[in-house]
């Protein structure tokens, strides 16, 4: 809105120049989100208090996770408030990629809505029916699929380290889609277990995947680095500042002890939001070295089903595997900041493919 405000006026006002840069606007969209964050917080804390929408505790988890019962849940709507306004205020709404993440961002936050709803009114402890619940998330990203083909986006299928190999999905490009867009948004919704847990790895994947938006939305950088040109895909990079921006503002209320949840309203659109990213700078694979951690999250709960089922006996002690770690004794806050350290490792890991090809 800013974007189409003020740069037309820069031939009048040469200052408004630095509005046409994707960078000048990526700084000010993370700034923006992360105000927002900090003055709605608390407003926002105290009117889920006062409506009683707390946090539900499973019996059979760790004990010290009862004195968390009651603490105020669906944060998310903040996150989701942050980085929507900032990315109408400062991108480029003319672009049509930016179009396609706030739909997926906004969508999947309503399916985390009416999970949320569902568990905070008592209706039903485990929220929304599984199979409603991903009914939509395929049919949302299904959507998005299409619409990619039907914008002639290629869907060829990039890897890390090796810059000449691809593989042509065609028809299967949409089932693949599903798979990351819906596999990074129940990955991160299974991380968000601790205080800060999940929201800690996003902020370092949306600032990962900022640059690798940024980098494949620049013809000269792009060909430097051998990595497909997606153009228009920098844009992105304005969208990424601002969950960077409303990440960290969350995580200043959320940091252990946590004074509010996000709630699938926050992790499910998060995880969601990485995925369309990928898939559209065509780096699907790389997220899932950037985002490693939320991989192995659900991972060690896939593993767990199977072998019950299988050997009637558990790998971990619960999963997901950071309550593993939590009742073999680890203190909640050595888990969490060492997750956040293993996110750091993985996204410094995954980026330096950009150049190792």
């Amino acid at each position: 809105m800013l974007y189409h405000l003020l740069y037309p006026l820069h031939t009048d006002y040469s200052f408004l120049n630095v509005f046409k840069y994707i960078s000048f606007r990526t700084i000010y969209a993370t700034l923006t989100a992360l105000a927002i964050s900090f003055i709605l917080g608390p407003w926002m804390i105290r009117k889920l208090t006062r409506h009683q929408i707390g946090e539900k505790v499973r019996k059979d988890g760790p004990e010290r996770h009862l004195e968390k019962e009651g603490t105020p849940t669906m944060g998310g709507a903040l996150i989701l408030f942050s980085v929507v306004i900032p990315t109408l205020l400062w991108a480029d709404l003319g672009n049509r990629y930016i179009w396609l993440v706030l739909f997926v961002t906004i969508s999947f936050g309503f399916i985390g809505y009416v999970d949320d709803m569902y568990k905070v009114s008592g209706k039903k402890a485990g929220g929304m029916k599984a199979r409603y619940k991903f009914g939509l998330q395929v049919l949302f990203t299904s959507f998005v699929a299409y619409l990619l083909m039907q914008w002639g986006f290629s869907t060829d299928l990039y890897f890390p380290f090796f810059k000449s190999i691809t593989l042509s999905l065609g028809i299967f490009f949409i089932p693949f889609v599903v798979l990351v867009i819906a596999g990074a948004s129940n990955a991160v919704n299974l991380t968000d277990g601790l205080d800060g847990l999940a929201i800690g790895p996003v902020t370092i994947a949306s600032l990962a995947y900022l640059l690798v938006a940024y980098f494949s939305g620049h013809t000269v950088i792009a060909n430097y680095l051998q990595i497909p040109y997606i153009a228009g895909s920098g844009e992105l990079a304005i969208f990424c500042g601002a969950m960077v921006g409303a990440s960290l503002g969350f995580l200043w209320f959320n940091t252990y002890p946590a004074q509010v949840f996000m709630g699938d309203v926050g992790s499910l659109p998060l995880g969601a939001a990485l995925g369309v990213i990928a898939v559209i700078t065509k780096h699907e694979i790389l997220l899932s070295i950037v985002g490693g951690l939320f991989v192995v999250e659900a991972l060690s709960v896939i593993f767990q089903v199977f072998s019950y089922k299988m050997r009637k006996k558990r790998i971990f002690l619960m999963a997901p595997i950071h309550h593993h770690y939590e009742l073999k004794g680890w203190a909640e806050p050595k888990i969490i900041v060492r997750f956040w350290i293993v996110a750091i490792i993985l996204a410094l890991v995954g980026l330096s493919t950009l150049k190792l090809r």
